[in-house]
């Protein structure tokens, strides 16, 4: 293990990005009494026998797979569960980028929201959720809030179509934002009466502009702006990049660093090395990162401060590099300032004669 091998993976992960970020994983619970309780995963629908799932949650994997995940894990609870607590325990320890559960009903929805906001704000998890009218005011929240959704001779309610929202979510590639996503299935819609209004109440709606039935915003359920989120954290292709660079960081440290590497100021050096390198090949494709934005990782020296004076050094006199080279035991203090890019969406276009 060293500075070449880590470096050699955060190159890997670089240059396969945007390949990768077709490849999301879809978390599914469904209440089904056809088979014994438990986990299953598909890697297409091909592998879906019909005889075992209900007609329905069969259709709903099938929804889901149209949006191409990469996989769908599917905990099945039988169907008199009061709760989904055995399902949430189990999805806890699994890497999954959307959770959906078709059918949901709104007694249930306040406690899904509230479990994806604790895994992602207190366990650092990169989970996110599709759940029918749930003003979750959250990053992690994506509220689908259209109703009478008709296909064919089906009309499904905003919770029955989650699981179409969360494939599709999953499937996009970091190339192109969910605005504007045309559901070719879908023939009908409840028209929303004022849809800038709800998309700015953090909702995700799908309009009819008279030929299509699409996506009208990617927007996912934050309203409440509170440093250091900023109006870009409502733009789920911002959120799923973030969890993208989350992961990727994480997961190298964890795999190659933890319990390997003595916590000393060198060796925090190599691993900023490398993560700055792996920044670098992400601007250098400029559909990740803004071109003109630095995009970089350092130590970070004031939570390093705050890290001494809890310690009971007294770093008043101390200059910059001695804070920065100073030992912190098992703790590493990093951040980074990156600026992503989002896709085209408002138009103003002015004609002069």
């Amino acid at each position: 293990m060293g500075l070449p091998e880590v470096h050699m993976k955060f190159m890997q992960k670089a240059t396969t990005a945007i390949s990768r970020s077709t490849k999301g994983i879809v978390a599914l619970i469904l209440k089904d009494d056809t088979k014994a309780a438990g986990e299953v995963i598909y890697k297409g629908i091909e592998e879906v026998a019909t005889t075992d799932w209900t007609a329905d949650n069969y259709d709903y994997i099938a929804k889901t797979f149209s949006g191409t995940p990469s996989k769908i894990i599917i905990e099945r609870i039988v169907a008199a569960a009061t709760d989904y607590n055995s399902a949430l325990a189990i999805l806890k320890n699994k890497k999954f980028n959307y959770l959906a559960i078709p059918g949901i009903v709104p007694a249930d929805t306040t406690n899904i929201a509230t479990w994806i906001k604790t895994q992602r704000d207190t366990n650092h998890k990169t989970f996110k959720a599709v759940l029918p009218n749930c003003p979750g005011d959250h990053e992690g929240i994506i509220n689908l809030a259209t109703e009478d959704i008709k296909v064919g001779e089906k009309v499904y309610t905003a919770s029955q179509y989650t699981a179409r929202i969360a494939g599709i979510l999953a499937g996009l590639p970091f190339t192109r934002a969910a605005t504007y996503f045309v559901l070719s299935e879908v023939e009908s819609i409840k028209e929303s009466t004022d849809p800038n209004a709800d998309i700015d109440d953090g909702k995700l709606i799908l309009i009819n502009d008279g030929e299509n039935i699409k996506i009208a915003s990617g927007v996912n359920s934050l309203k409440t702006l509170v440093s250091p989120k900023g109006p870009d954290w409502k733009d789920i292709l911002i959120i799923d990049k973030m969890d993208f660079n989350r992961d990727d960081i994480t997961n190298t440290w964890d795999e190659e660093y933890v319990g390997k590497v003595i916590n000393i100021y060198d060796n925090k050096i190599l691993f900023i090395n490398s993560v700055n390198a792996y920044f670098k090949t992400l601007k250098n494709q400029e559909e990740f990162f803004d071109p003109s934005s630095e995009n970089k990782a350092d130590i970070n020296l004031e939570a390093q401060k705050t890290y001494l004076e809890s310690q009971g050094t007294d770093t008043t006199n101390m200059k910059d590099q001695d804070i920065l080279v100073a030992n912190t035991g098992k703790k590493a203090f990093l951040n980074a300032h990156v600026k992503y890019t989002n896709a085209m969406q408002d138009l103003d276009f002015d004609v002069y004669m």
